[in-house]
């Protein structure tokens, strides 16, 4: 056995072990953000009481996210991953209907995560344009309140 054919043992020794570690990674990936308690149901519907003129409103979660298509979820969705800010991201899974009040995720957010991957592989040309933090963040603030 020469050199190269060890080099080449090794390397894809290397490969699987990284292929492994990836697929752990993923299944912890998913056991700790995806997974959530049964929900009754998938709509998050909202009462919030302005105390300035004693008026009440009604915000519909799903009512929200509606108008949006799934391109623009998932775009919406990317963008906010890459900026690392806990309470962006936070907002815009509220945004789409993903996380309730309490902080628990609806059944409709692993579906959603389960075909991101999918997503992401016809769509590399909008992940490099919003690659960095800044840019991502800075398409999170323009898209939002779409």
């Amino acid at each position: 056995m020469d050199n190269n054919q060890k080099i080449l043992i090794g390397c894809g020794g290397a490969g699987c072990l990284g292929l492994l570690f990836l697929c752990v990674a993923a299944g912890a990936f998913y056991y700790y953000y995806a997974r959530s308690p049964l929900a009754t149901s998938g709509n998050s519907n909202t009462s919030t009481y302005n105390s300035s003129n004693g008026s009440r409103s009604n915000s519909n979660t799903a009512a929200t996210t509606s108008t949006m298509s799934e391109d623009d979820k998932h775009k919406l969705f990317q963008a906010a991953g890459v900026t690392g800010d806990g309470e962006l991201i936070t907002r815009v899974l509220k945004k789409l209907g993903f996380m309730r009040a309490d902080g628990t995720t609806t059944p409709e957010y692993a579906t959603f995560i389960n075909t991101h991957g999918n997503w992401a592989t016809h769509n590399i040309a909008f992940i490099n344009q919003y690659r960095t933090p800044e840019r991502a963040r800075q398409y999170v603030m323009d898209h939002i309140n779409d």
